[in-house]
């Protein structure tokens, strides 16, 4: 990106006035670090893969070709034969002596408790992230979403994928593999992942690792990688999309699963596509979460109309989280664009500087383009899928594909806070709602209006949940500051009879 993104001219410079030079190279690398939280790193080979087919069975060689460790991280292991195919490999490696690290979302993966205990039993190191607890009451909101697996320093992967059947697909029920995209990596970048699981690893209150580290020092490939490990509101794939949103000047095409996109990310796809950058963007054409699907679609409207191409995927379910820019820029990962990933969840995705690398991803956005619809502005100033177009893909080829049904917890979130920002503009008239918003603001009116009923008919019934959930909240946050007020009093103590403490509040060693 950056040998393509130079500098355009100023005013002053077009005007004839001497202007000081500004190094642009030195410029974007600095910002690109800054906005992604990630340093560069040079001399690596990435491979792109492509939905279950070429993921798993990498994945999986990887994993039973470990001689030292295994880093596992995933947002969803389901307990069917894909979850229990992986929990064998990891289990027969540590049995080896391999040291062997797993981490889950606890929500993500709640259905697959059994899967732990076997792991366990064979000598697993297993972590599950952010389980319920009676102090942080919506600690629920923010999930591990990370897709990653690290084998020997050698070789990491990261991806939308999760391990489940689901992306498989199901013949026997007109269920298609999903669509999504991952990446390998071997080089110096692999560290970037070992540190990034580390991370998660202590955010499940587990000590930090102790590896059997060999330092990568070969140059693997030409590939700059960054790896943008995102934490809750670090926001760091967020200012990533925004900056590059603002500095593509050819062609910007993105992928992603569930587009609930912020004002601010709004404004920079429309300045980018009335600068003249071709900005496309494919996203699933029905969402498992009922919701999505009109928030998304009330999204497209100022899109189109300053000119961005927006495509409806018509196969069972779009899951990949991709951009590439430029013919040189590259984003893979874990991170969809919306608040829900952004600002909330643990995300992982790989950023690739690399022309080679680019050119793949370009290919293959113009071949998942040809199993899309485009959406476009009627006549009438209204969104519609192309009807030639919709005809001509649907009724030819796969006439008989099913869509998905499967939800989680991330793309509730983005769905609410969504919701609430159509509710809030609707109040306020912050911004112009479209008509693809009344839908959905007739049905939030009219379980408004219910509720108000309900409260008047039967105020206890309402009263007594609000008071047991207020109380909850209540006495959690009094825990917490108790708990606090009694680490800062040991603290004080310590000091003042000049004993090393432990930062946490406990005895030292």
């Amino acid at each position: 990106m950056i040998e393509t993104m130079t500098r355009p001219a100023s005013g002053l410079e077009r005007s004839g006035l001497a202007v000081p030079a500004i190094p642009d190279v030195n410029r974007f690398e600095r910002a690109f670090a800054r906005a992604a939280g990630a340093e560069p790193v040079a001399g690596n080979f990435v491979r792109l893969l492509l939905d279950s087919s070429e993921n798993f069975p990498a994945w999986l060689a990887a994993i039973r070709g470990a001689q030292r460790y295994i880093l596992f991280e995933m947002y969803i292991v389901s307990d069917d034969r894909v979850g229990r195919m992986f929990v064998d490999a990891l289990a027969e490696r540590a049995r080896a002596g391999v040291q062997v690290y797993v981490v889950y979302d606890w929500l993500g993966s709640l259905w697959a408790r059994k899967l732990w205990v076997l792991l366990r039993a064979a000598g697993v190191h297993v972590a599950g992230f952010n389980p319920p607890s009676f102090d942080s009451p919506l600690a629920w909101l923010t999930r591990d979403h990370r897709k990653s697996i690290v084998v020997d320093d050698e070789v990491g992967f990261v991806s939308g994928l999760c391990v489940s059947c689901v992306w498989e697909g199901n013949a026997t029920k007109r269920l298609e593999p999903w669509r999504d995209t991952g990446v390998e990596i071997r080089g110096g970048a692999v560290a970037d992942l070992v540190r990034a699981f580390d991370v998660m690893w202590l955010a499940c209150g587990r000590k930090p690792l102790q590896l059997p580290h060999h330092p990568v020092t070969t140059i693997a490939g030409t590939a700059i990688v960054r790896v943008i490990a995102g934490v809750p509101n670090a926001a760091g794939a967020y200012r990533t999309d925004l900056l590059v949103a603002s500095v593509a000047h050819d062609r910007l095409w993105l992928t992603d699963a569930y587009f609930v996109a912020t004002s601010a990310y709004t404004q920079a796809l429309r300045a980018a596509a009335k600068d003249g950058v071709d900005v496309r963007l494919l996203v699933p054409g029905a969402s498992d979460i009922p919701a999505v699907s009109p928030l998304s679609r009330a999204g497209y409207r100022p899109l189109l109309e300053a000119g961005v191409r927006v495509f409806e995927w018509n196969g069972t379910m779009l899951h990949a989280k991709t951009a590439v820019a430029d013919g040189l820029w590259s984003r893979v990962g874990s991170t969809n664009l919306n608040l829900a990933s952004w600002m909330s969840n643990y995300e992982l995705d790989v950023a690739v500087e690399d022309v080679a690398f680019a050119k793949q991803m370009e290919a293959q956005y113009e071949r998942d383009l040809e199993r899309a619809t485009e959406v476009v502005l009627t006549r009438r100033n209204r969104v519609r899928r192309a009807a030639g177009e919709l005809a001509e893909v649907e009724g030819a080829a796969h006439p008989n594909v099913k869509r998905a049904k499967r939800g989680s917890a991330g793309r509730a979130v983005a769905g609410a806070a969504s919701v609430g920002s159509a509710l809030g503009a609707a109040l306020t008239n912050r911004r112009t709602l479209g008509p693809a918003e009344a839908g959905l603001l007739g049905v939030v009116a009219t379980a408004t209006v219910c509720l108000a009923l309900f409260a008047f008919f039967f105020p206890r019934a309402l009263a007594w949940p609000i008071a047991f959930v207020a109380g909850w909240i209540g006495v959690a946050w009094g825990v917490k500051g108790w708990v606090l007020w009694l680490r800062a009093r040991r603290l004080r103590a310590a000091a003042a009879r000049r004993v090393p403490l432990d930062p946490a509040g406990g005895p030292p060693g």
